[in-house]
Parts: C-alpha cells; sequence; structure tokens
C-alpha cells in the first residue's frame, strides 16, 4: 500500500487519543477499516491483482481442491494483521490527552480522515473497478466479431496441448536467469514462438486461462451469483471452444491433470465443451499410486506426465484424431513443488535459495522429455505440439525479480511442418491461442470466439486489441458478451425441468432469484442468500423467485415447486409447480397487492449431518435458544431424492421447546432437518433428538 495509507492511519490513532468524545466508535470503525485492508492484503497476496475477477470467481465457484496447505505463511500474516486490527480497540485502555472542548471537531476530523483514507486505499479502487465491469453494457457492436469456425479442417494430426501452471516465458530470460530452462529454451529455438503474449482481464488464472485460450473469450462472473457453479447444469453452454470444434471434425478430446477437477470447476467447462474424458485428482486416487507422489494440490509432475506419454501412445495406437491436454502443477504459486524424480535437483542463483528455481528447473526437464518423447515416437510427425502457460505467474517467491522484468505468456508451436521462427505478437493475448492452432492446421481458418490468429499482420480490431488499451472501455463490451454465454439471449421464460429451473440454455438448482430490469433484460441472477436479496432488491425491477411453496406461503406443506413474481407496481402472482413445468413468462400480468412487498423464506439446516434412519414413529425434539416470535416450517427431507417426509409448522414454547411427530413408512439413508425462515430471523439450536415414539397403549 502507498505510503499516505500509512500517514492516515497513524494520524487516525493520534486523533483517536486525542479525546474521550465517541471514543468507541472511533475505535470501532478504524478496527474495520484495517481488518478490510488485511483481508484485502491477503487476497492480494494470492491473486496479485488486488479484489479482481479472479476473486469473485473463486469466492462463487467451488474452492474444493485447493491446496490450501501451501498459503500457510500468507495465512499466518493475515492472523498476524487481524490481531494488530484489534490494537484501536485495547488503546482505548490508554491514557489520553484531554481535550473536551474540541471532542466534535476532532470527531469530525477523524470521521473525514476515515472516508479519506478509504477512498486513497485499494479497497474503494477495486471496488470501483468491479462495479464498473459489472455495469449493463451494450455488447451489439462486437457481437458480430464472435466467430464460430464451421468449415472442415484440411488436415487433421493429432494434437498434444501441454499448459505449465504459471510458466511464464519470463523465466528463459538467460540474464535473470542464467542455464534455469535451458530445455525449453532449445525447444523455443526449434519452434514457432510467439513473444509478448499478455493475459486479458478474465484470462490470469488456470480456469480463466483455459477458458480464454480454447475458447477466445475471457472468463466472466456472469451477473448475480451465477458462478455458484455447483448449482449450474452446465459452463458457458453458449461458448464454441476449440473441444466443441474438434470434436465436430471428428477427433476425440482427452484431459490429464493432477489437480482436484472440480476445482474452479475445470472438469465442468471441460465436459461441457467436448472432452470425452477427464483424468484428474480422482482419477489417479484409483491407481495405486504411491502416497509420495502427491502434494497439497494432487499429483506430482513426474507421474502426471509419465502417464500422458503413455497415454499419447494409446490414443495415437488407436487411429482416431485426438487432442490430449495436460495440466502440470508443480510450478503452483508461491513457492512450488519438487516431485520424486527431481529430489535431488539443484540451482545456484544470485536470487538466493529460492525452492520455486529448483521447481522451474525441474519442470523444464519434465515438460521436455515429453515433447522430446513426442516427437521422437512414431506418431511424431502427426502430431502437432502446443506448449504454452496457462497465465502469468501470481506471487510468489521470485515476485520481487519478475516485476521488474519483461512479462510475458508462453507460446510454442511444434510440428513437422512448422519452420522455426520467433514471432513477437502485436497486441496478443492467450485469446488468440486456439485461434492460431486452427491456422496451423488449416491457413483458412484464423478466429474462434473473439480468438484471431497471431499469424496474421497487421492485426485487425479485436478483443485483444481492446484488451491492452489503457482505458478499457472497447474491452467491456467483449466481457459484456462473455457474460451472457452464461444463460443466452432468451431469459423471459422460465420452466421446470425435473428438478432444475430452465434460464434460457442453463439449467439451475433452486432457489434461485431473477432479477430483471424495466427493459426486460436479465439484470442478475443469485443463487446464494436468496430471501435477503430479494428484500434488498431494487423496488423498480420485476423479481422472479423459485424455490419450494413453503418459501411463499403459511399453509403450504406439500413440498412442491412454485415461482413467486412480484413487480414495482404492486403486481404479484404465485405460480404453482404444474404451472412452472409447462413454462410461464416472466412478463405475465400480475394480480395488485396491498401493503408492502411480501417476504420469502429460504431454508436452513438443523440436522449437522444427515443420518440414516429406520421406519416407525418419532418425536423431533428441538431446543431454541434463539428462535422468532411467530411460528415456521420445519420439515424433514431426504437430501438426495429432495423428498420431502415430513413437515410441520411450530411455534417454539416459552422455554424454546418445539416437538414434532415425524412417521416413516420406509428406511432412509440420508434424513436431514430444516428449518424454512426469512433472512431476518434468527434460530439457534442448542440441541435437538429425534427418538422413537412410545406405543400407544389400547384403553381397558
Amino acid at each position: 500500500m502507498h505510503w499516505i495509507i500509512w500517514f492516515y492511519l497513524a494520524v487516525l490513532v493520534v486523533l483517536l487519543l486525542l479525546s474521550p468524545t465517541l471514543a468507541k466508535l472511533k475505535a470501532a470503525l478504524l478496527s474495520l477499516l484495517l481488518l478490510a485492508l488485511s483481508s484485502w492484503w491477503l487476497i492480494d497476496r494470492l491473486s496479485g491483482d488486488g479484489i479482481n475477477s479472479a476473486t469473485l470467481y473463486h469466492l462463487r465457484s467451488d474452492m474444493e481442491g485447493a491446496g490450501v496447505g501451501d498459503f500457510g505463511a500468507y495465512i499466518l500474516g493475515f492472523v498476524a494483521l487481524v490481531l494488530a486490527s484489534l490494537t484501536p480497540l485495547l488503546l482505548l485502555r490508554v491514557r489520553r490527552l484531554r481535550l473536551p472542548r474540541h471532542g466534535v471537531p476532532i470527531f469530525g476530523g477523524f470521521a473525514a480522515l476515515l472516508v479519506a483514507t478509504l477512498v486513497s486505499s485499494p479497497l474503494y479502487r477495486d471496488a470501483k473497478r468491479i462495479h464498473q465491469q459489472m455495469q449493463p453494457v451494450d455488447y451489439s457492436a462486437v457481437a458480430p466479431e464472435y466467430s464460430i469456425p464451421g468449415k472442415p479442417l484440411a488436415q487433421r494430426p493429432n494434437i498434444v496441448w501441454i499448459y505449465g501452471e504459471s510458466l511464464e516465458r519470463t523465466y528463459l530470460d538467460e540474464d535473470v536467469f542464467p542455464a534455469l530452462m535451458p530445455n525449453i529454451r532449445r525447444l523455443a529455438g526449434e519452434a514457432l514462438d510467439f513473444r509478448d503474449i499478455a493475459s486479458a482481464d478474465g484470462s490470469g488464472w488456470t480456469i480463466a486461462g483455459l477458458v480464454s485460450s480454447m475458447c477466445g473469450v475471457p472468463l466472466t462472473t456472469a451477473q448475480g451469483d451465477e458462478n455458484s457453479m455447483g448449482r449450474m447444469g452446465s459452463f458457458l453452454p453458449e461458448a464454441f471452444c476449440l473441444g466443441d470444434y474438434l470434436k465436430q471434425q471428428g477427433y476425440s478430446n482427452h484431459y490429464m491433470g493432477g489437480a482436484n477437477g472440480q476445482f474452479a470447476a475445470k472438469a465442468d467447462f471441460l465436459s461441457t465443451h467436448g472432452f470425452d474424458d477427464v483424468r484428474d485428482l480422482a482419477w489417479f486416487n484409483q491407481q495405486k499410486i504411491a502416497r509420495s507422489h502427491f502434494s497439497n494440490w494432487g499429483l506430482h509432475d513426474d507421474v502426471l506426465l509419465d502417464r500422458a506419454f503413455d497415454r499419447f501412445l494409446e490414443l495415437s495406437h488407436a487411429g482416431q484424431p485426438f487432442m490430449l491436454t495436460a495440466l502440470t502443477m508443480d510450478t503452483h504459486h508461491p513457492a512450488g513443488h519438487l516431485p520424486v524424480a527431481c529430489k535431488g535437483t539443484r540451482y545456484r542463483s544470485q536470487h538466493g535459495n529460492i525452492g520455486l528455481l529448483r521447481a522451474l528447473k525441474c519442470s523444464d526437464r519434465l515438460i521436455s522429455q515429453l515433447v522430446d518423447r513426442i516427437r521422437a515416437s512414431e506418431f511424431g510427425e502427426n502430431t502437432l505440439v502446443v506448449l504454452a502457460s496457462d497465465h502469468l505467474a501470481m506471487p510468489n517467491d521470485l515476485s520481487h525479480v519478475l516485476e521488474n522484468m519483461r512479462r510475458e505468456n508462453l507460446l510454442l508451436f511444434l510440428g513437422k511442418d512448422i519452420a522455426p521462427r520467433q514471432v513477437t505478437a502485436s497486441a496478443g493475448t492467450t485469446l488468440d491461442s486456439g485461434a492460431t492452432a486452427l491456422q496451423l492446421l488449416d491457413p483458412a481458418i484464423d478466429a474462434i470466439g473473439f480468438g484471431r490468429s497471431l499469424l496474421a499482420s497487421p492485426r485487425a480490431p479485436s478483443a485483444s486489441v481492446a484488451a491492452l488499451k489503457a482505458d478499457g472501455r472497447d474491452y467491456a463490451r467483449y466481457h459484456a458478451f462473455s457474460r451472457s454465454l452464461w444463460l443466452g439471449e432468451q431469459t423471459r421464460m422460465l420452466r421446470l425441468d425435473q428438478e432444475q429451473v430452465l434460464v434460457g440454455v442453463q439449467k439451475v438448482q433452486p432457489p434461485v432469484l431473477l432479477e430483471y430490469d424495466q427493459e426486460w433484460q436479465l439484470k442478475s441472477m443469485y443463487l446464494e442468500n436468496t430471501s435477503r436479496k430479494f428484500e434488498e432488491a431494487d423496488p423498480r425491477h420485476r423479481l422472479a423467485y423459485v424455490d419450494r411453496c413453503t418459501a411463499f406461503e403459511d399453509g403450504s406443506a406439500d413440498g412442491q415447486w412454485c415461482a413467486l413474481l412480484v413487480d414495482s407496481d404492486q403486481g404479484m402472482r404465485l405460480f404453482r409447480d404444474d404451472q412452472l413445468r409447462r413454462g410461464i413468462a416472466v412478463d405475465s400480468p400480475l394480480q395488485a397487492f396491498a401493503g408492502p412487498r411480501p417476504s420469502v423464506r429460504q431454508s436452513r439446516m438443523i440436522s449437522r449431518q444427515p443420518r440414516h434412519t429406520g421406519p416407525g414413529q418419532y418425536m423431533l425434539e428441538l431446543y431454541a435458544a434463539q428462535r422468532p416470535q411467530r411460528g415456521f416450517w420445519v420439515e424433514a427431507v431426504s437430501s438426495s431424492r429432495k423428498v420431502v417426509v415430513a413437515q410441520q409448522w411450530v411455534q417454539a414454547d416459552s422455554e424454546g421447546r418445539i416437538s414434532m411427530p415425524l412417521g416413516l413408512d420406509h428406511e432412509i439413508d440420508d434424513l436431514e432437518i430444516r428449518a424454512w425462515l426469512s433472512h431476518a430471523e434468527l434460530l439457534a439450536i442448542d440441541d435437538y433428538a429425534l427418538v422413537p415414539a412410545a406405543p400407544e397403549h389400547p384403553r381397558s
């Protein structure tokens, strides 16, 4: 952070100590600011760019599979900053200078400086940037540039595409890193070697690097919470990517990566876009590989790349053209990993004994061995090898060196008829990688998505050209178009398909809240905290809320689906399950209602985990330390089958006890207990039990 922030913070501490007037409020506000800045510091350590598109994406997608153990130092630093952030509260005990007559002016100065500190901080900069990115933008001017290749390929060689994790070309600089990567430098001299390849916004982390290079579009956070990937039916279903095109041309597509495919939804992306076989951490865990070959992130690269060569031979012998994509992992920030095959690797450097340098030297050997084995094989002449970084390196143990260097992604093409040469790309980014590969296969095909072949000279107007302009205004249109690829254009009709809602071309697991502006454009789609978002939505917009009917009705106990439409003119309409299955239009006429906009409920889990329960009669006993003042629904549900097996409207007694009869006529493996409450209602269950009901004895 800039020195001015530190100066402002020091002055705020002095103003806190100068006067006892509203001291507790001043201390609390200063601590909140320090906590926010501490959180920003941790995020910046992970992203390298503060709170950006990657941050939003990962917060909204599945974080399972992240190698949290690699970031222990950052987490410890964050804990220390959090503790330091509480210091203003401790300063309340310090004896202050007494200036009682000036207490109010001092507080005014404190408040003004607090606002100035916030505005001067990276928090404000990043919030402003994200806000601008999420604003509705008319993308009609760039929509005609979106290219879907349809021409048959002139030739169909096999393709092996190797992504080196954070393996930017910058590491090949011999002046800074002498003899660090001699083998990949050799390959660069034998390849079509592109220089100055940048990472456009929306392509600077692993899944975004895959999407940008294969689909020619930036990966965006879609409207609202669309990137809650566990609730989405498919990944960018309207995008047309390299895997989709090759599939049409008779190729089979295969992926091998040592990390968890669920992390950042890589597996969902691949399976949506033409990949027949995805072998990730889950697959390798079933292969009886020794645990010494795994790190916090997954399988080490020595085993991965050996298996990739075996897979290459297997697919080549099969005779069908294929693309085999491999993604390495051991050069992941911040410090990298050394696999078993590289335990003896050493690298003497003027920068010190840095583990990441050893990991880079190891990757140089392992990746080049795979490329050499492929090229030397009997199938080498019929294979196009692509070696590329997935993105530029994020903050790592060499950031202090890299920040003073010419940063560029790695992009090499090696093949029988590809003459070795070096090409300095004019306004080229990873968005153009897939289009360049296609033109090497067929000179008549030079575009996919917004990507344009890097072999074209001069460069035509494109997303990459717009991305590298300083103001970024033109690039916002490409971002907006890419955001629309999650749902498509036709989003004013909703239909229930089995247990999911069809919104445009996307299937979404309810509950879901859709917010439409006054032109009937879908402004936001929310999948998390939907009841709170419903209360906070712009009153000028029409809302469509899909959930169990229990969310809307006090008298409903059928567990079916309903959709509530509400608009700004005091109009409302509730559609039931059978209507939803036929399809409803969100611009349907509504009925007028009086009073405030109705509130909605959202289910909250009471049970800690699903439990096996046999058939019989039970009593569910709950004790609520905090509970709503009015009644609410409690239900028992089979979580995997989404079947409500019992439901009752309850109200706690004066001591917080709730009793509910529960009868099961069959065995349930995954019984869960949940309550339906609005976002403002509090429920704290201290204890609960499901006990067999006492049998009733007939009277004599």
